[in-house]
């Protein structure tokens, strides 16, 4: 009387814009290392158990899937994914909005560091 295929997820099944899990296959345990130090850092322990990395793990690639996901259906619109249409979609999340603001004004401070440098060692290299 139980129907084998019952017990999966309707969320694959309603036309969602994620691939099934049967389409997608992603090579588990490339984070774990960064997840352990992250816990770490967190107040987790220094060895925390390989199923609550794995756990973690498995959260963080489904958020961050999808977001980019929702983030190229915004800009699937214009013709083109950007950094706004992620901005756009942790808008509402002011920690997450601040830091990505701080770290993106960092790293064009970074580009314009090195683009510096470069004129600076190319001045040098003439002047010799």
């Amino acid at each position: 009387m139980s129907n084998p295929s019952a017990g999966t997820s309707s969320k694959a099944k309603v036309g969602s814009s994620q691939p099934s899990e049967t389409s997608f296959k992603r090579k588990r345990g490339v984070f774990q290392k960064d997840l352990q130090h992250m816990m770490y850092g967190f107040g987790d322990d220094a060895n925390p158990l390989p199923e609550t990395v794995t756990l973690v793990e498995d959260i963080v690639v489904e958020y961050v899937t999808d977001l980019a996901h929702k983030a190229q259906d915004i800009g699937s619109k214009r013709g083109k994914l950007s950094v706004e249409d992620f901005l756009y979609l942790i808008r509402k999340d002011m920690p997450k909005l601040n830091r990505c603001t701080e770290l993106l004004s960092m790293q064009e401070e970074l580009k314009q560091a090195r683009k510096a440098f470069e004129v600076d060692e190319e001045k040098l290299a003439t002047l010799e």
